[in-house]
């Protein structure tokens, strides 16, 4: 299937619904936040970083609401995403809390990998969901070639397990269920509850390269729920007390994870930045420069904001199901709270990009 044709069209502040009740001191400190990783990047368009490099001089004088709209109305104009493709949706991901040790119990006896040392990019890191339709990892062979890595059924049932990484298994931590782990990979990192009470923060550290494929979708093609009845939520629940059909499902996502510890005080996105509750953005770098502000119009979405979510974020992620102009996945936070704001959230959107107004 071709890529959308995207362009974007003409607007104005006075037009964003909600604009004026914004946060911006919120969305400026969000920008703030990934300052050092945007101008990093070589592929940051010269505008945009231009843009971050005035943000951290005029820091100081952000003091308030006022100078930070005044901030953004001054750097950037405002343009609306146009395209060919499907409407805007917007979704949700969460940081799981996970039950787990670092040695096999009976209890924990489900593996979460390190990277294997003969996983090879294809692509890099930051582009793996906008070039997610082909394998973006795969094996270097001892003799030089590649070949594609294996797949999820192979992980699980120890096509790795002879591997090791600096002289230890890539096993590292253990959880309960192979539902918990799904969940933690589907996720991107996730928080491990050790048994003396002590969280370790695991991350995303590469993937077997294999496109992504919805389990949800799965689950409603084979009638087990309709679009209506499955959320995140209802998902798990299902995948977790039908151990033995939940397995062959969950082989049909041949996508697989690999995590390392994290040691951080939250998660953090593709650019090693950490996320911003509400504001963090997963996006389609096809379409999006990692660290663009978009700003994000939702009517239906009153279970976020009960008079419609119209929120200034920041393109600080990727996912391999986060495809499209107007796509978007926003970070809801750690634990309990935030997987009920995000296991519910698919909602139709519109995507304004802040542009630099030297570009635009």
């Amino acid at each position: 299937m071709a890529a959308p044709v995207a362009t974007t069209a003409s607007a104005d502040y006075a037009g964003l619904p909600g604009w004026s009740d914004d946060d911006h001191v919120a969305a400026f400190e969000t920008l703030i936040a990934g300052a050092g990783a945007v101008l990093a990047r070589a592929e940051t368009p010269a505008p945009l970083a231009a843009v971050y490099r005035a943000a951290l001089g005029e820091r100081p004088l952000i003091t308030g609401r006022a100078a930070a709209r005044a901030f953004f109305e001054a750097r950037f104009v405002p343009r609306r995403m146009v395209h060919d493709g499907p409407p805007g949706l917007l979704t949700g991901y969460y940081e799981p809390i996970v039950d787990g040790a670092t040695t096999p119990t009976d209890r924990y006896r489900v593996p979460l990998l390190r990277r294997p040392p003969d996983l090879e990019n294809v692509v890099a890191e930051s582009e793996r969901g906008a070039k997610s339709a082909g394998l973006t990892h795969v094996r270097r062979r001892p003799d030089g070639t590649t070949e594609p890595y294996s797949t999820r059924q192979d992980i699980e049932t120890g096509a790795l397990d002879h591997l090791t990484r600096d002289g230890a298994p890539l096993a590292f931590v253990y959880v309960a269920d192979p539902v918990d782990a799904f969940m933690l990979q589907v996720q991107g990192s996730g928080a491990i509850r050790l048994p003396d009470g002590t969280i370790r923060r695991v991350t995303y550290a590469g993937k077997n390269g294999h496109p992504y494929t919805s389990v949800g979708r799965v689950m409603i093609d084979a009638g087990l729920f309709t679009a209506e009845q499955l959320t995140w939520q209802t998902m798990v629940d299902w995948l977790k007390s039908h151990p033995v059909e939940a397995r062959p499902i969950l082989w049909r996502n041949q996508s697989y994870v690999f995590f390392e510890w994290l040691d951080a005080p939250a998660p953090v996105g593709v650019m090693d930045t950490q996320l911003a509750v509400g504001r963090s953005l997963a996006v389609d770098t096809a379409f999006h420069a990692l660290g663009t502000p978009l700003y994000v119009v939702a009517p239906t979405m009153t279970h976020v904001a009960p008079t419609g979510f119209n929120r200034l974020m920041v393109a600080h992620d990727v996912g391999s199901a986060i495809k499209g102009p107007e796509r978007g996945d926003i970070f809801f936070g750690t634990g309990a709270e935030a997987l009920a704001l995000a296991g519910i959230t698919k909602h139709a959107g519109a995507f304004f990009v802040l542009v630099p107004r030297e570009a635009g």
